[in-house]
């Protein structure tokens, strides 16, 4: 069975920031993630995951001015400098978090622009993530890079599976990787399977959510259960993130686990 994060973005938002750690280790996680807590010390979150035993697997670089609509730096011309900035801090909260993957936000782009526009941005791209993950790589961190649906997110620059791959072959450095969320990945294109068996040994990381409500993965759409079958069959060791919206509470929404953790098959010598 694969193994879950709980994305502390997502989950547990009945508490503070820092009180999620206890309480995700409480419910059954060994594993968080979360997208940006920079306003938070980076030895107060270590001290939270160590004190409960979490691993942390994946946090975000910074995201640019967020309150403005922001939503990444990596392709927008100008900004290098704060990119480059970005990463700084991003790998000092990595290092100190133990933290092995680093998620770098594209950016948006104006829909109504020419393919001028686009080349230019998808040049940025390419440098910034070649610059990220050749310092990322020096303390043994993976860069990711998300597709990510137009509906949650207008003009996102990066949204389907195929654009990932490309640009990550693009790149061309083994500390690169896609990071598949299935909700995204559902809305934008579907046949799910059939792209995790495509693309598996180039994902660094999983996410899941119900389609379309974004709520609990036992809702909606998508045959969540099939999916896991499908990566234990493909042997995939990675964990896989629960960034989803509980619908009526994070405890309360979480029988979906227990019930998967209830039918895993025992191991040999257990």
């Amino acid at each position: 069975m694969p193994r879950f994060s709980a994305n502390l973005g997502f989950l547990f938002n009945e508490v503070p920031f820092l009180e999620r750690f206890g309480e995700a280790a409480h419910a059954g996680f060994r594993a968080v993630e979360f997208p940006f807590a920079y306003d938070v010390p980076v030895k107060e979150i270590a001290a939270q995951a160590e004190r409960h035993r979490l691993e942390v697997v994946l946090i975000n670089a910074p995201p640019g001015n967020w309150e403005a609509g922001e939503r990444g730096l990596a392709s927008l011309d100008g900004r290098e400098h704060d990119f480059a900035a970005g990463m700084v801090t991003a790998l000092r909260y990595a290092q100190a978090l133990r933290c092995p993957r680093l998620h770098v936000m594209a950016g948006t782009i104006d829909p109504d622009a020419g393919k001028v526009e686009h080349a230019l941005r998808r040049r940025i791209y390419v440098r910034n993530l070649r610059f990220a993950c050749q310092e990322a790589q020096q303390q043994g961190v993976t860069i990711l890079i998300e597709p990510i649906n137009p509906r949650d997110v207008p003009g996102y620059f990066l949204t389907t599976q195929a654009d990932a791959h490309a640009i990550r072959a693009e790149v061309g450095l083994p500390n690169l990787k896609v990071q598949m969320d299935l909700y995204h990945a559902q809305i934008v294109e579907g046949d799910l399977a059939e792209k995790i068996r495509r693309y598996l040994p180039h994902i660094g990381h999983f996410q899941i959510a119900g389609v379309p409500g974004r709520h609990e993965p036992d809702t909606g759409e998508v045959n969540f259960s099939y999916l896991f079958r499908v990566l234990d069959e493909l042997k995939y060791a990675g964990y896989i993130g629960c960034e989803y919206r509980p619908e009526h509470g994070t405890v309360e929404g979480l029988a979906w686990m227990y019930k998967l953790i209830d039918r895993a098959p025992a191991k040999a010598g257990d």
